[in-house]
């Protein structure tokens, strides 16, 4: 069952008829998982990509090699492009992409520890990037990482005055 913020996100976007589209590295599908187990997903997921390993970002959503290279597969700067060029892809309201170090072997330094999330979210011309340290085993931070993200989209569920 998906997370009391989850679900609250999920039905805050249905009550604005918002949507939503992942890309996932880190998360591996989780986060679109854990929002299909909403009441109200068939209105607000549009759907994700998983593209785990870094030659997927490169060959599905064209991430150019040399910024992977010069900034690692985790990292805000690639997250940030993978949401940008996810909105080319899926048709949403809403486009978030995740990306991070969930155990050793990845790129991770004494700067970027295991447990570093990337996440970056578009929405309405506007752009908001976080960047969280969770500790625990993998599906630990996977799942702090869910929750941190939909308190952020659902920071930026616009109020019903606001919208357009």
């Amino acid at each position: 069952m998906p997370s009391t913020i989850v679900l609250q996100c999920s039905k805050a976007l249905a009550g604005r008829e918002l949507t939503v589209a992942f890309v996932e590295s880190a998360t591996a599908g989780r986060l679109a998982a854990e929002f299909s187990m909403c009441p109200e997903s068939g209105s607000v997921l549009k759907g994700g990509l998983v593209c785990y390993d870094a030659s997927l970002k490169e060959s599905i959503l064209h991430v150019p090699k040399d910024m992977l290279r010069h900034f690692t597969p985790e990292s805000a700067e690639v997250t940030r492009e993978l949401a940008e060029r996810l909105q080319n892809f899926i048709p949403a309201d809403i486009h978030v992409a995740v990306t991070g170090l969930t155990c050793p072997g990845g790129s991770e330094t004494p700067e970027k520890p295991v447990g570093t999330m990337f996440v970056h979210l578009c929405t309405r011309g506007k752009s908001v990037a976080i960047r969280e340290v969770f500790s625990g085993k993998p599906e630990d931070i996977v799942l702090q990482c869910i929750d941190r993200i939909a308190e952020l989209v659902f920071s930026e569920i616009p109020v019903a005055s606001e919208q357009p």
